[in-house]
């Protein structure tokens, strides 16, 4: 079996983003996923309908390489460089997600159950997509960066309000996954 087929090892990616974040602050640039909106949004002209996006684009168009190596880096490594889309969760796991109407949670990254192409003709899956990405898009403009940006880049840059964005992102996801979840589905 190739090896490449096969799951690496944490540190491996540890040493890739260190590497990747030591150029890009030898560079004088920050990293985050939030700011390839924003540059795509004024490239498209909304720098006519808002001031957020009143500032020098192209200045920030390498950023535009780490979007497009992000999607094609997945899509290698969904459909190249893995033989098995099977995740790892325990049985009680599977068992409560199935209580939700997750039934394929061992065999798939992406249930099908929210991201399956039936996902988008279904009224509350739709809205929950909606709204769901209304309120991510909301929270990575209020806390001033998105999760990548903030875990990755800020806090290798020491910076406390990264810290605490990073603090308050983890108590909204186990909220959401203990609390909200379970009510919604």
């Amino acid at each position: 079996m190739n090896a490449f087929l096969e799951p690496w090892p944490w540190y491996i990616s540890g040493i890739l983003i260190t590497g990747v974040m030591a150029l890009l602050l030898w560079g004088n640039k920050s990293f985050g996923v939030s700011g390839n909106f924003r540059t795509l949004c004024t490239m498209c002209g909304a720098n006519k309908r808002a001031s957020f996006f009143n500032f020098n684009w192209k200045e920030q168009r390498w950023n535009l390489w780490v979007m497009v190596g992000t999607i094609i880096g997945g899509f290698i490594g969904a459909n190249l460089l893995s033989n098995d889309t099977a995740v790892a969760v325990s049985d009680d796991t599977a068992a409560l997600l199935n209580q939700y109407g997750i039934t394929d949670a061992q065999e798939a990254y992406l249930p099908e159950f929210l991201f399956g192409m039936d996902a988008l003709t279904e009224p509350k899956a739709l809205l929950f997509l909606i709204l769901g990405g209304f309120l991510v898009g909301f929270g990575a403009r209020y806390a001033g960066g998105c999760t990548s940006g903030h875990a990755i880049s800020g806090l290798s840059n020491l910076q406390l309000p990264s810290l605490l964005a990073v603090i308050g992102f983890f108590i909204g996801g186990l909220t959401m996954i203990h609390l909200i979840f379970p009510i919604l589905f």
